[in-house]
């Protein structure tokens, strides 16, 4: 699965030495965006925010990020991200 979403992140324009940009992004995702609960695992509540990602190539993409808040703690941690449902 890991490849197949390195590949996916590649074909944006997205590259390993342009991480911090691609995390901004992921975050502006969520950050616009609504979360939803996910599962309850023994590590904490976990959430997704569909979204759309404003590409490096221009285009705008549908992506789900998927975050955790572990028990005890108040902020979310980044867990995963992925294509979403095509438009």
């Amino acid at each position: 699965m890991g490849r197949f979403k390195a590949v996916f992140f590649e074909s944006l324009g997205y590259s390993v030495d342009t991480w911090q940009q691609l995390e901004a992004d992921l975050r502006g995702v969520a950050a616009g965006g609504e979360a939803t609960f996910g599962e309850q695992t023994q590590y904490g509540q976990k959430y997704e925010v569909h979204g759309t990602l404003q590409a490096q190539s221009g285009e705008p993409v549908s992506v789900v990020t998927a975050w955790i808040v572990r028990w005890g703690e108040d902020a979310p941690r980044f867990v995963t991200a992925y294509p979403g449902e095509k438009r």
